[in-house]
């Protein structure tokens, strides 16, 4: 038999504390070996019991759970999924906790409590399976988030792009778990005029605003989430709003936006297969594809579409993911033009960019 994931529970709540636990306890595969109800007390079970993942709730005594997290992957990076609440407040903090370090995180609800979280129990458990098995580093010094004005400047080398080529391209990013991050790390490095990118990230409603908002402070591009019907316009990243399915599709000489309630698609909402396979049909040859970390496989098929109507697509390499199940099943489909490192990506897009002219004399 395999060895079962071992969890640690931290919440000041005593109800959701039961709650989880036995949601845990209830899987052939993993075994809650402990509770607490604050940091200090979740400090020392961890050190006497070395648990494999932890769930962690943001707001507790003594010690919040933010700090704790901040102070967790500086000194000891293990794997962690938050316990948020859904609120304005519960999502800020929310990202704040992915930037620290945190694989992913659990919306809890704000009423009906308790079977509200039976109702979450196969998305909890799969997110704890995930976090067992993600690729957890030390936390660097994470970038704050400030005004348009103080945003750190793209590479200079990235400084201004490509007129009206800007206004013919797009560029289609996919991503899950590790995914928020991954997206931060290349629409930092992107220039003012860079094509238009929309972005499909695996996240529940209620998260993507604070999302785009956290996103478009640090960026030199303008980052919102996508309304539906919006002319997709240069220097600006659209992302899918949460619950919500999103697409492209053509308007005359413009792309715009496609926002709706479609049916869950390789059981996502948002899922990276609609956007991706818009980009097939749509966008063809003037289109960019970057699959980033996640579990799964959502985009893998539709990604290798878009390859085949003549984008040209780069894919993040294992070493970098903190999950590698889309990016290996991207590659696995054939999609992949260049697999790189996290941090090569916009770079290799941005030279490529500059340097574009026929997509078949391209074709590596």
């Amino acid at each position: 038999m395999s060895k079962k994931i071992r969890v640690i529970v931290v919440d000041d709540s005593a109800l959701v504390r039961s709650l989880l636990a036995e949601i845990i306890n209830r899987q052939h595969d993993m075994e809650c070996i402990g509770t607490a109800h604050d940091p200090l007390i979740a400090r020392e079970m961890i050190r006497e019991m070395n648990p494999d993942v932890i769930t962690l709730d943001v707001e507790m005594p003594r010690m919040d759970g933010i700090d704790f997290l901040g102070r967790l992957m500086r000194l000891r990076p293990m794997p962690v999924v938050m316990v948020s609440t859904l609120t304005e407040r519960g999502a800020e903090v929310t990202m704040k906790a992915l930037e620290l370090g945190a694989v992913d995180f659990v919306a809890k609800p704000r009423v009906g409590l308790a079977s509200g979280l039976q109702d979450l129990a196969g998305q909890i458990v799969d997110k704890i399976r995930v976090a067992a098995v993600a690729h957890v580093h030390r936390m660097q010094r994470p970038v704050s988030a400030s005004s348009k004005a103080g945003a750190a400047p793209a590479p200079a080398a990235a400084t201004s792009l490509l007129g009206r080529l800007s206004t013919e391209k797009l560029i289609f990013i996919g991503a899950s778990t590790g995914g928020t991050e991954a997206i931060k790390e290349i629409l930092v490095q992107l220039p003012a005029d860079c094509p238009a990118i929309v972005i499909t990230q695996h996240m529940p409603p209620g998260f993507t605003t604070s999302f785009a908002a956290r996103l478009n402070g640090l960026c030199q591009i303008t980052v919102k989430e996508a309304v539906h019907g919006e002319r997709i316009l240069p220097g600006h990243a659209y992302i899918a709003p949460g619950g919500k399915q999103f697409s492209i599709q053509r308007s005359g000489a413009n792309y715009v936006a496609v926002v709706d309630d479609g049916p869950p698609v390789n059981r996502h909402k948002p899922s990276v297969e609609v956007l991706f396979k818009s980009a097939a049909a749509v966008v063809g040859r003037n289109a960019f594809g970057i699959m980033l970390t996640g579990m799964g496989a959502d985009g893998a098929s539709a990604m290798r579409e878009m390859r085949d109507a003549g984008s040209y697509n780069y894919v993040q390499d294992e070493a970098s993911c903190i999950v590698f199940g889309m990016p290996r099943e991207a590659i696995a489909k054939g999609a992949a033009d260049e697999v790189l490192p996290l941090n090569q990506i916009a770079p290799a897009l941005i030279t490529r960019l500059r340097g574009s002219t026929d997509r078949a004399h391209h074709r590596i």
